[in-house]
């Protein structure tokens, strides 16, 4: 039997998506968004670089060769023909001879088209260019039978434009080729050295406007997977609920089980803790459903006007007090909320006092009062609130009590997402003083 691979779960590759977590993932998702983003910015700036680069390339070299030619042009009207047809360049050279650009005459040497001899060159030239580069711009131009213009480079290496234009003579067949060629040169320092500014201010643009558009890629990909992410945190949230409070009446339900199977109960209080354990843990479980409902937004908030102060009563009428009291001092008073959600969020707050209101063994005396400015306050005779809890009460798992705390969070959410409020604090003892633990303002928007 062959061995498995290292790496290998059952002779097949692990992928490393599949060990990642679902963060993790989301997280690579926007990386990649981002890196995307920054890349088809880069290609198009580049792009557009290019063709700025090369239009403004041409644009110089067309400006030079415009003004060549008509230099080139000038020059042409000088030249004479004697009583014989021969080439006469006294007038042209006396012209050219101290002028800038410098002009070159080459002449047609035989019958070789290609052929081209030197006939008038300036005596002191203001740019210096090599003969051969004359000679050469003078057979391009006779090969194509028109202007022809290049680069080229002076004696000292500096950047010139060449421009050759050919000439015919005036009673020339159509198919003769040109009796020479006039060839310039102009000085392209300064236009080489702003198109090389040019090249470098696009190219640092370009590299500014890639980061720029790659950091406003990471901020826009991190508001799209913003959604996702805060999804999987309550997700996350949510399954780590279920795991703290579930765990504990599922280890007592299996003690129980345990308990009752080794013959050590009787049937009859065996079914009691039975029941009562499923009855708190389908109390726990509608809970987690309905937080994670409120925090994922699923759970709407449908405003109406609402008789805060019966809706009170129905929810005490409905409440397990039996062993305990509860008094009711209400107000006609009508707020705009949503009526299922502000019962859960009373019968969660009557719930607490009726739960850690009082001390063990004796039973809960809690006071319930309805005002007409939508003021709901629940005060019980317990124990009280110890400092270190009252900050972190509304926060899940930081009852304080042993409990989760989920039914005051819930009761907290309804009350911020009506506009309202839902504060703690020491209760105010009467005149016997009865009362003086634990007192919960729960505030809503009384109807205009």
């Amino acid at each position: 039997m062959r061995p498995a691979l290292p790496g290998r779960a059952g002779g097949r590759p692990r992928s490393r998506s599949a060990t990642l977590t679902p963060t993790a993932r989301v997280l690579r998702l926007r990386r990649r968004i981002s890196l995307l983003f920054a890349l088809t910015s880069a290609v198009g700036l580049i792009a557009m670089a290019v063709l700025a680069v090369r239009s403004d390339s041409g644009r110089w070299r067309e400006q030079l060769d415009h003004t060549m030619d008509a230099d080139t042009s000038w020059a042409l009207g000088l030249l004479e023909t004697d009583e014989e047809g021969r080439l006469v360049l006294d007038v042209l050279a006396d012209s050219v001879d101290t002028a800038c650009p410098p002009l070159t005459v080459l002449l047609a040497d035989g019958d070789d088209r290609g052929a081209l001899r030197v006939e008038h060159a300036p005596a002191k030239p203001c740019l210096t260019v090599s003969r051969a580069v004359v000679l050469e711009a003078g057979r391009a131009a006779v090969r194509a039978d028109g202007v022809r213009a290049f680069d080229g480079r002076t004696t000292d290496g500096g950047p010139v434009r060449v421009f050759a234009q050919p000439f015919y003579a005036p009673e020339a067949a159509d198919d003769e080729g040109p009796q020479g060629v006039l060839v310039t040169v102009a000085d392209a320092t300064a236009q080489r050295d702003d198109h090389r500014r040019l090249v470098w201010l696009v190219t640092g643009g370009c590299a500014v406007l890639v980061l720029l558009s790659a950091a406003v890629g990471h901020v826009l990909s991190g508001r799209a997977v913003r959604p996702a992410l805060a999804a999987l945190d309550r997700q996350e949230a949510f399954l780590a609920d279920a795991a703290h409070d579930l765990r504990t009446p599922a280890a007592s339900l299996r003690t129980l089980a345990e308990t009752a199977l080794r013959g050590e109960t009787d049937s009859a209080d065996v079914h009691r803790r039975t029941l009562r354990l499923a009855e708190g843990m389908g109390r726990l479980v509608d809970g987690l459903l309905t937080r994670a409902r409120l925090m994922s937004g699923t759970a709407a908030v449908a405003r109406q006007p609402l008789r805060l102060d019966q809706l009170v009563e129905a929810v005490v009428d409905e409440a397990p007090t039996e062993g305990h009291r509860v008094r009711v001092e209400a107000e006609e008073a009508v707020v705009v909320a949503d009526p299922e959600l502000v019962r859960r969020a009373v019968g969660n707050l009557l719930d607490n006092a009726l739960a850690h209101g009082h001390a063990p063994g004796v039973p809960a005396d809690v006071l319930i009062t309805v005002g007409r400015d939508g003021v709901l306050t629940v005060e019980d005779a317990g124990p009280g609130l110890p400092p270190e809890v009252a900050g972190a009460l509304f926060e899940r798992f930081r009852s304080g009590s042993g409990s989760t705390g989920l039914g005051l969070s819930i009761a907290s959410w309804v009350a911020h997402a009506h506009g309202g409020t839902l504060t703690t604090g020491p209760g105010e003892r009467g005149e016997r003083g009865e009362h003086g633990g634990a007192r919960f303002v729960l505030r809503l928007p009384v109807s205009g």
